[in-house]
Parts: structure tokens; sequence; C-alpha cells
């Protein structure tokens, strides 16, 4: 490890995710959304959308960019196999300020900290990340869903406003009654 990075290539950098924040926070961005593309128990795929302030260089225009990143069991270490979607949001924030600045530096959240190996996440790990348990979580933090039966009423509300339909959704009784494939669907429309 050199003792200063004088000397060193862009290639032989990377930028912690403190430094990309300041970064962001220097050029200034008016706004900042995510939006889950992919949500499963191994692999969630998150895109980043950001409207940085104009400036000289946008001709005074406010632009919006967009970077997309992911997050496995596989290209996480032990500890982050438990956060995947903080990972990927993360990672999807750090390329979309790498990107959209032309900062040719390696994001050390971008970095594989997984030495190679495949990891499986253990079975409690693995009980604890499904989709209907991602869902229980939004549902909660986003819409304010202290129970299945909130969840249910903001699932009806839903239904009259067409943003959702399902009809086999009245006889689920909690979480786990929802199935994979619907917890995904909905998991776009609560993160929506």
């Amino acid at each position: 490890m050199p003792s200063s990075v004088e000397g060193l290539k862009d290639h032989q950098l990377l930028i912690k995710l403190g430094g990309i924040k300041e970064l962001a926070r220097l050029r200034g961005f008016s706004r900042i959304s995510y939006a889950v593309d992919k949500c499963e128990q191994d692999h969630v795929a998150v895109r980043c959308t950001m409207a940085f302030l104009p400036n000289y260089e946008t001709g005074g225009e406010e632009v919006e960019f967009q970077d997309m990143a992911n997050a496995t069991v596989n290209n996480t270490s032990d500890f982050g196999q438990i956060f995947l979607e903080t990972i990927a949001c993360n990672r999807a924030f750090v390329r979309c300020v790498r990107n959209f600045l032309n900062v040719h530096i390696v994001g050390d959240d971008e970095i594989n900290k997984s030495s190679g190996k495949s990891k499986a996440v253990d079975s409690a790990i693995s009980a604890m990340l499904t989709p209907s348990s991602i869902l229980e979580s939004n549902a909660s933090s986003k819409l304010g869903c202290h129970s299945f039966e909130d969840f249910k009423q903001v699932l009806r509300g839903w239904w009259s406003e067409g943003k959702y339909q399902n009809k086999d959704a009245s006889n689920w009784g909690n979480w786990e009654d929802v199935p994979a494939s619907e917890a995904r669907a909905l998991l776009k429309v609560v993160n929506s």
C-alpha cells in the first residue's frame, strides 16, 4: 500500500462513499430517487436518478442522470449479504455521480469484496430475505403499514385507483401468503 496517492494512476485509486457524497454536494443536485428493478433473495438491482443543478457546463439547464447497480450474494462480503438493497442503492448512487461527473476513479462501494468466492447465505439470513419480508419492510417504512391489515387497506385503495389489481389478494391473510412474484410486483408499486 503506497503511503501517498502521488504518482498513482486513476485505476490505482478508490473513492469512498463519503467522497462521492461530497462530490455530489459540491456539484449540487435538487433531487434523488431510487427504483428497485429486481429484488430477489440473492440479487437486488437498483436505479439511481439524480437531478443535477444547472450550471455553465449544462447551458443553465437542470440535467437528470441515471445509473444502475446490483448487489448479489456473490459480489458482497459476509456482512453485506444481509443488506443487499442498501449496497445496491449505494453502488447505484456512486455510479450515477461518478459517471455524470466523468470521474474515472472507481468507487470503493463498486468493488467486489467477496474475494471471488461464491458465498451462500445461511438459512437464518435466507429466511429473512424473502420477497414477502422485503415487501413487509418497505410497506412499513414507506407506507406506514404497521400490520398486514394496514397493507390490505392500501391494496384496496390501489385496486380502486387501478395501480394494482389481483383477485387473489383478498385471500392473503399475512405477508407469507403473498406469492414471491406478486411481492416483487407490489415492491415496484410501493417504491414508485
